[in-house]
């Protein structure tokens, strides 16, 4: 399974970016999509996940502010990121797992590339 994100970039507080994570490869084999972010000099933090049957897990940080969703016919996972604050700052990385939803990095499967997401004014 490999994966690419896009949509990362620079953004004033209160803004708005969507980012998308297109997967392809043995994607049958995909239950859990989910993305993650870090900052600099931080763990890397479970942001949303969703799995093959829609079911979804959000970060505290993030309730209210991100929407994470899944198109299983485009192969493809968004996170619509509304209301970014400073603190949203970090790369950006996209994450299938093939088990059940868990919550630590390590158990995922594959990773993409990580994209940017800059929030300063």
């Amino acid at each position: 399974v490999q994966l690419q994100a896009f949509g990362g970039g620079l953004v004033q507080p209160g803004g708005s970016l969507r980012l998308s994570c297109v997967a392809s490869g043995s994607i049958f084999s995909i239950n859990v999509m989910a993305w993650y972010r870090q900052a600099p000099g931080s763990q890397r933090e479970l942001v949303a996940a969703v799995t093959r049957g829609g079911g979804t897990n959000y970060a505290d940080s993030v309730k209210g502010r991100f929407t994470i969703s899944r198109d299983n016919a485009k192969n493809t996972v968004y996170l619509q990121m509304n209301n970014l604050k400073v603190e949203d700052t970090a790369v950006y990385y996209c994450a299938a797992l093939k088990g059940e939803y868990g919550q630590p990095w390590t158990i995922y499967d594959y990773w993409g590339q990580g994209t940017q997401v800059t929030v300063s004014s």
